[in-house]
């Protein structure tokens, strides 16, 4: 049976994952949504109380009754690249694709109803803390009068977009950045703005979950990062931070990540925590299709093996050498 991954060509972080699945004889059949129509095709027939679909791609057709997993990792919008798109056709391609793909047997990473709730960071927010996760406080208004009363209670704040997209540029990240001194937050009135209270971070962490499998990695702050200096408060722009490296899980933390995959279905998300001087580490936000790459490559815990082993859901061949410190069971975390 075969593994769908749904991707961008670019994608560096599945390729991981396609190298485990490879050798260890898994059949993968890759594709962006983006060239449906054209170098995508999908065909579903609905007849005598059964449905028989098929996928399309670089002449390779597969039977979607075929599928074990389906992997929705960084893919673009359904006919984004087709010749006279068109937001009809996008929502045509959509619909037919998903919904096909819904008919199917196989188990998601993660289904596309559960991803698009996950990305709600209100709810991210409401969810963690729920789950036991520490958060810090945090106020989302068009209300410059609210920015002002949380600003007088919590002094030192900073501010990140809701969403985590730049408003011109989907794909280029906005940096979290701390909040000018006497800030008169007339601003807030063009739109929603996430203020939180600024954690003083002794290190940063990525909490990787697989399935039931954890990696964590810990990347210490910058001295430049700890001072009262203003500007960007960011360990994806510090390039002072660093290196990351494996480390351990503590219990209470895991418990309420393994509640949040649970509650949110969720089988993969990576976790991003401000770790403090006292040890506490403080819930940021879960991404449920974040980057990997970078982790296994500083510190070569084994996460595309871990994605590829959950894609097949089988044993796979002798583990590679490598590290694997910081990794933690869960005990059932996640779906399926």
């Amino acid at each position: 049976m075969t593994v769908l991954i749904l991707t961008s060509e670019q994608d560096v972080t599945a390729d991981m994952a396609v190298v485990e699945l490879n050798a260890n004889g898994i059949p993968v059949l890759r594709l962006d949504p983006a060239e449906l129509p054209g170098g995508v095709g999908v065909s579903g027939e609905f007849a005598h109380g059964t449905f028989h679909g098929h996928l399309s791609v670089g002449g390779r057709v597969v039977s979607m009754g075929g599928l074990r997993s389906i992997w929705v990792r960084r893919p673009g919008a359904a006919a984004s690249r087709a010749h006279g798109t068109s937001s009809w056709l996008a929502e045509e391609a959509s619909q037919s694709l998903y919904g096909m793909l819904r008919c199917t047997e196989a188990r998601w990473m993660n289904h596309p109803d559960s991803a698009r709730q996950a990305r709600h960071k209100p709810w991210q927010l409401w969810l963690a803390r729920a789950c036991g996760l520490p958060v810090p406080a945090t106020l989302i208004t068009t209300f410059p009068r609210a920015a002002r009363e949380f600003a007088e209670r919590y002094p030192d704040l900073i501010v990140k977009p809701v969403s985590g997209k730049h408003p011109d540029d989907a794909g280029l990240a906005v940096p979290t950045t701390r909040v000018r001194p006497g800030e008169d937050y007339r601003d807030v009135a063009n739109g929603p703005t996430l203020l939180q209270r600024r954690v003083r971070r002794a290190a940063d962490i990525r909490l990787t979950c697989v399935g039931d499998r954890l990696f964590a990695a810990r990347a210490e702050s910058s001295p430049d990062a700890r001072d009262d200096a203003p500007g960007v408060d960011d360990v994806r722009f510090d390039a002072a931070a660093g290196p990351w490296r494996p480390a351990p899980v503590p219990r209470r933390v895991a418990d309420a990540v393994r509640s949040y995959l649970t509650r949110a279905q969720l089988a993969y998300g990576a976790f991003d925590f401000a770790e403090d001087a006292d040890g506490i580490w403080w819930f940021l936000e879960c991404n449920q299709s974040g980057q990997f790459g970078f982790i296994e490559i500083e510190t070569g815990q084994p996460i595309g093996r871990a994605v590829a082993q959950w894609l097949a859901g089988e044993p796979l061949g002798p583990v590679r050498a490598a590290g694997e410190d910081g990794e933690r069971a869960l005990g059932g975390a996640g779906c399926g």
